[in-house]
């Protein structure tokens, strides 16, 4: 099996950075693992490397479809699986590199999905609940499931797979050799960067690149499922939240919680092997790759 390297951790971690160095150092090219980073004109509020972030590094599933169409976790996987089948074909190196736990568990594991049609009259049906109503109902369905219960979408969707007599647990045939690197810091330095992160990126225009975005046509209503830069930014310039900085430092506890979730998703894996953000992770993570290499 050929290999594939897996770079994770939550927002602000550092890792867009690092898996651009360890590509230069290996020959190879990075695939994004952001659910939101597909969508061309989300850039800032989506953390999106920039071409000069990116040093020369080819990186893939950047701005694969427009703001405001549907993008599932299964057309994530088919072009990941085609991209990750051209680098090694070009004699390179793959890094899947994110933050979005279930995509790069669906390149990482293998998923194999379903082929059902869903049920769109269920679908519309399960709109009209909250998204902790819609847990619950997952819950009492699949005791201690696995899933982010603040992820509207991914509930939705066991539940559709449930109602349709689908298993909501995905069978794996995994394709590649993987090693997976995780990024993590404490939790005082991790909110210092989160909130630094914010401030530069506003900076730069990210409310601005929001305004753009809804003038442009992009439903309210698909930025407020997005969550987050979009769903808060969003809410401030359509007047539901019209301070704007109370706005902000809502949004700043949002990003917070999120990274706690995608810690909790990240701990779950025994086979990430963490490296140790204050020595020297570069090193660390040069060890791993090189011996994982020498392995048959």
């Amino acid at each position: 099996m050929k290999p594939l390297i897996a770079v994770v951790g939550t927002n602000a971690s550092g890792k867009s950075a690092l898996g651009v160095e360890l590509a230069l150092r290996h020959g190879g090219e990075v695939i994004s693992a952001d659910s939101r980073q597909v969508f061309r004109g989300l850039d800032l509020g989506s953390g999106k490397i920039t071409r000069d972030e990116m040093r020369g590094v080819p990186h893939h599933l950047l701005d694969v479809c427009d703001a405001g169409e549907f993008f599932s976790m299964a057309d994530y996987q088919r072009l990941a699986y085609a991209a990750v089948d051209g680098i090694h074909s070009r004699g390179r190196l793959p890094f899947l590199v994110g933050g979005t736990g279930l995509y790069v568990d669906s390149v990482t594991e293998g998923y194999i999905f379903s082929d059902i049609k869903p049920d769109l009259d269920y679908r519309n049906h399960l709109e009209t609940f909250s998204t902790e109503k819609l847990y619950r109902m997952l819950s009492e369905q699949v005791p201690g499931v696995q899933v982010d219960a603040k992820n509207r979408n991914r509930v939705m969707r066991m539940l559709e797979k449930l109602h349709d007599g689908d298993s909501v647990v995905p069978r794996r045939e995994p394709r590649w050799r993987v090693l997976k690197l995780g990024v993590r810091w404490d939790k005082e330095t991790l909110a210092r960067r989160i909130d630094e992160r914010l401030e530069a990126r506003l900076g730069q225009g990210m409310i601005e690149e929001v305004a753009r975005l809804l003038d442009s046509g992009v439903s309210f209503e698909f930025l407020d499922k997005l969550g987050l830069e979009y769903r808060y930014i969003a809410r401030y310039l359509t007047g539901a939240m019209p301070d704007r900085d109370r706005m902000l430092g809502e949004l700043s506890l949002a990003i917070k919680r999120f990274a706690k979730r995608q810690m909790t998703w990240f701990r779950r894996d025994p086979a990430i092997r963490w490296l140790d953000m204050t020595a020297d992770p570069l090193a660390e993570a040069e060890a791993c790759i090189s011996a994982f290499l020498r392995e048959p």
